[in-house]
């Protein structure tokens, strides 16, 4: 009996009973489909991730105080050193792998227009800070140096801060609002990022100067951005400044760092492998299901050469081989296996689309994914396929003749 007589056959033995077919299907349609989700809503995330930090700008390096994000400390004096226009002034001086550097200031507080509150992050920075963070305008400008000398009140403000405070209404250059009870003309709107890292639309920008003298009280700032002109000497600009900011801060040989560095490469590496670890989680535990439905797949094989055994004795006595028994069933168990994976791409893959669409969940669907979980459940077809064929092919024609 040759293979196309043999998936004949098996094929109409499987659709003799339609229901059980179905039935025995589901474990791999839920294994595969499950499978395909959660891979696509696990690089989904990552690809997310990755838009938003690379948004934020990827020849970036973040300089903070402390060894965990605190306020750092000189170790030889015991005081608090914090980072003050001082370390800035030494960083744009000293440093020649760089191409620019800006303070950040920046604290949540409370923004107000009219009888609208809302809280933000107001961040007291200079002018430059649009091409450093790569933050351009949909209304308006930044203000001027001129404006951070003069400690003027102005602001940009982003997208969520203006639909909180101001509704429907675009246009809200030249509008006034209130950041600690302290007026802030309006003189740009930032253009949406969506949400992201440091939650960008919800952001309020103003002169350095003006939050350190009139809105915080403060001397230091939050942390140094450093813009680096390309990729490749990123590494070489990190250790540079870090041997600047040594020296700056008076370190011995030998002391541990009392500031931070990050670039937006190391930002994109951790989350990188987060999300791999996370998406083959996830996967692992969708896999799971695909064993369940292979166990189902090998206990309706045996059920089903259990009740074929006469008809498995008549085929042998009128000359059917053991490997043509063997063949068929294990036909069956492929057949049963990848008409259910088909049907679980599909299903994981309009899942994982419904998901994008209706809850707003960022996905991706991954070829690679696909075609692993289609191979799959091939292969789980034949692992579980193949004991109940082995058990058929061996059955005595005569013992099955008899077999009532």
């Amino acid at each position: 009996m040759d293979f196309k007589e043999s998936f004949s056959v098996a094929l109409s033995a499987l659709l003799s009973n339609r229901v059980r077919l179905v039935l025995t299907m589901l474990g791999i349609i839920i294994g595969v489909g499950a499978v395909i989700a959660m891979v696509a809503l696990g690089q989904g995330a990552k690809q997310a991730v990755e838009t938003q930090i690379q948004q934020l700008g990827t020849n970036l390096l973040t300089v903070r105080s402390g060894t965990g994000g605190g306020p750092m400390f000189n170790r030889a004096t015991g005081a608090t050193v914090g980072f003050t226009l001082e370390h800035l002034k030494v960083i744009r001086e000293q440093c020649k792998t760089i191409e620019t550097a800006i303070p950040e200031l920046n604290q949540y507080t409370q923004i107000k227009y009219a009888n609208q509150v809302t809280y933000s992050q107001v961040l007291g920075t200079e002018p430059e800070y649009e091409f450093v963070r790569n933050a351009p305008l949909e209304q308006g400008e930044y203000f001027t140096n001129a404006d951070n000398s003069r400690r003027n009140r102005v602001c940009v403000i982003g997208e969520e801060v203006r639909s909180e405070l101001f509704g429907e209404i675009k246009d809200v250059i030249g509008e006034q609002v209130k950041i600690r009870g302290i007026n802030f003309t309006i003189v740009g709107l930032l253009k949406s990022k969506g949400e992201g890292f440091g939650d960008p639309d919800n952001t309020v920008i103003i002169p350095l100067l003006t939050a350190q003298k009139r809105v915080f009280g403060t001397e230091r700032v939050s942390q140094i951005d450093i813009k680096v002109a390309s990729l490749d000497i990123m590494n070489a600009a990190s250790l540079e400044v870090e041997q600047v900011l040594r020296k700056q801060n008076r370190l011995a040989e030998g002391d541990e760092n009392n500031f931070m560095i990050r670039s937006q490469l190391d930002y994109l590496n951790t989350f990188g492998e987060a999300s791999k670890t996370l998406t083959t989680l996830l996967a692992a535990i969708a896999a799971v299901s695909l064993l369940v439905g292979g166990i189902g797949i090998m206990n309706i094989m045996l059920v089903s050469v259990t009740e074929r055994t006469r008809e498995i004795g008549v085929r042998m006595a009128i000359g059917a081989r053991k490997k043509d028994i063997r063949y068929q069933f294990l036909i069956e168990a492929i057949v049963i296996a990848m008409a259910g994976g088909i049907i679980g791409i599909l299903a994981g893959v309009g899942g994982a689309m419904a998901l994008a669409k209706f809850a707003d969940w960022n996905t991706a669907i991954v070829p690679g994914a696909v075609a692993l979980a289609f191979v799959f459940s091939g292969v789980v077809g034949v692992v579980f396929g193949l004991f109940p064929a082995i058990k058929a092919s061996n059955l005595n024609p005569i013992d099955s003749l008899r077999y009532e």
